[in-house]
């Protein structure tokens, strides 16, 4: 077994993984039913070629997620890390972008919750503390649902000199929070951008907070006290989807 190679788990999950081409996938665990699904899914491209399949029943997978206590559906897969991007050679590349920048959110739900609503509007890629994130949680891959194969993932060792790098490099940093004074939606977001959100408990930490060009917040009825974080994000992606669309 490949050192760095982990388990993953869940249709989505494991389809995407397969159609990734920059995606090692070793081996394939999968029931006999769910075998014919792929061929469904993708019948112009046979996705397990080159694959080592191994048949078993949904009761014998079963000990690859009841830990987790997650449905696997018949599917799971041993697969490596992607190589992992780099954010100062990415940001030389583009212009107008977008990043998230996630201070202190550890929850591999949310994050991958996060990931699979970035990907769905575009956003071009999440900033998270390396030891924050969850690189080979099922639950973050099952969450993502698949999204993760097609998101940058920027791993970094300090959050607050990456920002102060990023505005450095003309990036305006959003920092979300119940106290700020403007809606979001009242930004004209222009060029390039930092959406910085804090942990569901705490918020952003103090000091992170200090590199926020402006705090913001997203309006809602004032009897309800917050958002779940990857629902706040979904709210935002789509907003400035929406504004990209109509420019």
């Amino acid at each position: 077994m490949n050192k760095s190679s982990f388990f993953i788990i869940g249709q989505h999950a494991v389809i995407e993984a397969l159609r990734n081409p920059k995606r090692k996938v070793l081996r394939v665990f999968l029931t006999e039913e769910s075998k014919k699904n792929i061929h469904k899914k993708s019948p112009n491209k046979n996705l397990l070629n080159d694959v080592k399949i191994y048949f078993k029943t949904k009761k014998e997978l079963d000990k690859y997620s009841n830990k987790e206590n997650l449905q696997h559906q018949g599917y799971v897969a041993e697969i490596e890390h992607l190589q992992k991007p780099i954010l100062k050679e990415y940001i030389k590349e583009k212009n107008e972008m977008t990043l998230i920048c996630l201070d202190g959110v550890t929850d591999p739900r949310n994050i991958g919750s996060l990931i699979r609503s970035a990907a769905s509007f575009n956003i071009d890629g999440v900033i998270i503390k390396e030891r924050n994130f969850p690189s080979e949680s099922k639950l973050l891959y099952k969450a993502a649902s698949g999204a993760i194969e097609y998101m940058n993932i920027f791993e970094v060792s300090n959050i607050n000199s990456t920002l102060k790098n990023l505005k450095e490099k003309n990036f305006w940093v959003y920092g979300f929070d119940g106290n700020g004074k403007k809606d979001f939606t009242d930004i004209q977001w222009k060029g390039n951008n930092i959406l910085l959100f804090g942990s569901e408990g705490s918020g952003m930490h103090k000091h992170t907070s200090k590199y926020a060009d402006f705090l913001v917040k997203i309006e809602i009825n004032e009897k309800i006290e917050s958002l779940n974080i990857s629902n706040s994000a979904a709210i935002v992606f789509h907003h400035l989807s929406y504004l990209k669309k109509k420019s």
